[in-house]
């Protein structure tokens, strides 16, 4: 993969919408691909620069084309595989996040969008971390509450090896949060500021469970 600094970014790209699901640039994610308009998207995507844009829909109901949000983040396919049934299995890698402008008319099964990188060019830069590890331990502790109570399974020692900004940006994407609250995560500016919304979110989590919890 080039430089992120020589990367050369779309102006337009194929989207898929998909609820309560965000990714950070540098993250990666495995996807499981089976509708056909999606197979078509990666399908095309491969001829290409193998980039497809990851954004949150507005609306929870389950229709064709829903209302998305303006920011979402454009990810790399760097890994491929087709099953015997028919599905593609690719990993997919966060690049940098965007600002849709438009959504493009066109004939395929899939929806594309114009978009505008502008205000999230930071994403490409190689920065220094914005925050220390001992800024995590409230975090940790709290979210390791959040994930016990939720039976949530998850290897600390490896999340804990991770470069900070992946832990913070892991921790945004696995937490049992709603669309709305991890959409408030993908779209801070800085990773300080995503570090105090994930505690802010979190505290209101843990007040809704103990305040259950006693009320039981």
């Amino acid at each position: 993969m080039k430089n992120k600094k020589e990367m050369v970014l779309p102006d337009k790209i194929p989207v898929f919408p998909l609820s309560n699901f965000i990714i950070f640039p540098e993250a990666t994610v495995p996807l499981n691909i089976f509708e056909p308009r999606y197979l078509e998207m990666v399908d095309d995507c491969m001829k290409g620069p193998r980039m497809i844009g990851m954004v949150q829909p507005k609306e929870k109901l389950n229709i064709s084309s829903p209302v998305l949000y303006e920011v979402g983040c454009l990810g790399k396919v760097t890994s491929f595989n087709e099953t015997s049934d028919g599905r593609y299995l690719i990993v997919l890698k966060g690049l940098c996040r965007f600002r849709i402008t438009d959504e493009v008319k066109n004939t395929k099964k899939y929806r594309e969008c114009n978009v505008t990188f502008s205000e999230f060019k930071s994403d490409l830069e190689n920065k220094k971390n914005e925050i220390k590890f001992s800024d995590l331990e409230l975090i940790f502790k709290d979210i390791k509450t959040l994930f016990q109570r939720r039976g949530y399974l998850v290897n600390w020692e490896e999340l804990q090896k991770q470069k900070l900004d992946q832990t913070i940006n892991t921790l945004s994407m696995a937490s049992p949060f709603s669309l709305e609250e991890k959409q408030a995560l993908l779209e801070t500016q800085n990773l300080n500021l995503r570090k105090e919304k994930l505690q802010e979110i979190l505290k209101t989590y843990l007040v809704d469970n103990f305040s259950n919890t006693t009320i039981q």
